[in-house]
């Protein structure tokens, strides 16, 4: 009986055993269920995918080394559990009832839904993880995009601020306008970045990134930027047009100015020159003619003024649009070289010059006047002086040719002229005078008379020379006629046939002229050769010296020669035979003897030394001596 009851209460001990074991492991393995279950039910994510990355790492270690021991624990409860109620069955026991809530089905129960749990929790970090890395990936997107955008835009602002344009020439604003428009094509370009940055942010919003404040605060920033951008693009492309409207403006007035001034500052240029030019003149025409010329150019110079001040207004109207617009010209017309201040600084010299040709134009009309009243008063006196002196000798050509009365008549008649000619000497002093004065004046023509002072000193000794000169061939042709024992009869005679042809009254008779005299004398000096021989004879005795032409002195002597009996060379030979005693050559003893002492030695100086056979010493030619006496041969 005691082994009975000792063996009842072993299997009752054995079993009070097992259900406290069962209750305890039922009440851990349910208390970790309870523990474990919100753990894997809390699904706030974290921010960071290292944070999520390490619950997933809590997680594995929960799979691989806390879950493996609570699953041998279940299945242990259950085996335990089983083994319990057999042996109870086996030994006629109540089945086992665990406390409430540690039944196996409610271990059971609370283990699916740890399993369920679990389940969802690697589901949820799995997707929280995936999630993280997008965003991950989209905030880099962002930062990338978001710096490489920042980038290009720095310097962008200050770039379209900046006011380069005012300084700018018509050349450089179209380059900055070209450079403007390469810069709204870039900006455009950049439109779809912008557009992307704000859509990652967008998504990054939804996707409920953690650090979407600072990612919404740097979009912003950039979209601000971006729109700030855009209106200073377009003021910049305003202000770029609008200058090169102003500066085309002002360019065609720089060009309209240029036009303008090249002419009026060369036409200031040429009067300057003209103004300064130094003048010559010689009449009171001339002078008049430059002062009529001058008040033309004054007459000009208002017109003048006017296109100065419309010059400098355009260039005044180029300063102004550039003032009112605050556009920097640079330095100078690009289409030329003059200025205002050139202009004004000619124009100024101009007008200095003006009145400064006006005393000089003035001062040489005083001269001129002065000059032109020396003229008429040298043309009164030459006028008058002139003629008298070519009537006179028209007179004392028709006394020499006339031959009115005796050659005495004629020579008295000459000298009266002569003497007239004397007393008119004082006319020629005046008009010295006068000449004098007009050369002083530098007056070098005179239209008032065709009489220089040349012409007239020229006539002057003309006149003198030919009254000196017929009184003394008058003089010649009495002494030959008394000579020669020529009667007036005869002289006149000579003077007709002479004057007769001579058809231009010149005072001598040309080689053809004393051919037809001959001629008409009786002269055998047909044009044959026998006649031809005896003119050139004649001519070698009228002519000596081949002058061309007979005088009506030599004239008179070869008719005084041909008509009267004259010693010849031939008769003074005979006589020098005579006293040499028939030799053909004579001594100078001889000639001492036979000879008056003076002619004597004039022989013996002028005779050559005889050549002939038959000389002695000191033998004279008294051949040649004697033709050369009458012009036959050198003396």
């Amino acid at each position: 009986a005691a082994n009975r009851i000792c063996k009842v209460l072993e299997v009752n001990q054995e079993n009070e055993r097992l259900m406290e074991d069962y209750e305890k492991l039922a009440s851990d393995l349910l208390a970790w269920i309870r523990r474990i279950i919100p753990w894997l039910e809390d699904r706030v994510p974290e921010k960071t995918m290292h944070e999520m990355q390490q619950k997933l790492e809590d997680f594995r270690d929960y799979r691989r080394v806390h879950k493996p021991p609570k699953v041998q624990e279940k299945c242990q409860l259950e085996i335990n559990f089983n083994t319990l109620q057999t042996k109870l069955r086996l030994s006629n026991r109540p089945a086992f009832m665990p406390s409430e809530g540690k039944m196996v089905s409610d271990i059971n129960s609370g283990w699916q839904h740890l399993e369920q749990s679990e389940k969802g929790y690697e589901e949820w970090l799995l997707n929280e993880i995936r999630r993280l890395e997008r965003l991950d990936h989209l905030a880099e997107k962002f930062r990338q995009k978001a710096s490489i955008h920042e980038a290009w835009t720095e310097g962008k602002e200050a770039m379209l601020k900046d006011k380069d344009y005012e300084s700018a020439t018509l050349s450089d604003i179209r380059a900055l306008i070209r450079k403007h428009e390469a810069f709204e094509s870039d900006l455009a370009a950049h439109q779809d970045r912008v557009e992307q940055i704000a859509a990652i942010a967008q998504e990054l919003n939804e996707l409920d990134y953690y650090d979407s404040p600072s990612v919404n605060t740097r979009c912003q920033k950039i979209c601000d930027q971006w729109d700030t951008l855009g209106s200073l693009t377009h003021t910049r492309r305003e202000a770029l047009e609008k200058t090169e409207k102003q500066l085309e403006t002002i360019d065609q007035l720089h060009l309209e100015y240029a036009k303008r001034a090249a002419p009026f500052n060369n036409w200031m240029e040429g009067a300057t020159e003209d103004l300064q030019d130094m003048f010559i003149v010689h009449t009171i025409e001339e002078i008049e003619g430059l002062i009529a010329a001058h008040e033309q150019f004054k007459s000009t110079l208002p017109d003048a003024d006017r296109e100065r001040e419309a010059i400098q207004g355009i260039q005044n109207e180029a300063q102004k649009i550039a003032d009112y617009n605050h556009i920097k010209l640079a330095s100078g017309n690009p289409y030329t070289t003059i200025t205002p201040q050139i202009i004004n600084s000619k124009w100024e010299k101009v007008q200095q010059l003006v009145p400064k040709r006006d005393g000089a134009l003035q001062n040489e009309q005083d001269k001129q006047q002065s000059n032109e009243h020396l003229r008429l008063q040298f043309a009164k006196q030459a006028n008058v002086v002139g003629p008298w002196i070519q009537t006179k000798m028209e007179e004392i050509g028709r006394i020499a040719i006339e031959m009115n009365g005796t050659l005495e008549d004629q020579l008295d008649h000459l000298k009266q002229y002569e003497q007239r000619i004397i007393d008119y000497k004082p006319n020629i002093d005046k008009l010295e005078q006068q000449h004098q004065l007009i050369q002083e004046a530098l007056i070098f023509d005179n239209k008032h008379t065709n009489y220089t002072m040349e012409h007239v000193r020229v006539g002057w000794e003309h006149l003198l020379t030919t009254a000196a000169r017929t009184s003394n061939e008058v003089e010649t042709q009495i002494l030959t006629r008394d000579a020669k024992g020529i009667s007036q009869e005869q002289m006149h005679e000579f003077r007709v046939s002479f004057n007769h042809f001579d058809k231009d009254h010149s005072g001598a008779l040309g080689a053809e002229e004393f051919k037809a005299c001959l001629i008409s004398l009786g002269y055998d000096v047909e044009n044959d050769r026998q006649g031809d021989a005896e003119f050139n004879r004649i001519m070698a005795i009228v002519d000596p010296n081949n002058t061309g032409s007979v005088t009506f002195q030599a004239f008179i002597n070869f008719m005084s020669r041909e008509t009267t009996d004259t010693d010849t060379a031939d008769q003074v030979i005979a006589s020098f035979k005579i006293l040499a005693g028939d030799k053909n050559y004579i001594t100078a003893a001889e000639l001492r003897r036979e000879l008056p002492p003076d002619q004597a030695e004039y022989c013996i100086a002028r005779m050559a030394p005889y050549q002939g056979p038959d000389a002695v010493a000191g033998a004279l030619d008294y051949m040649s001596f004697s033709t050369a006496l009458y012009g036959e041969s050198d003396l």
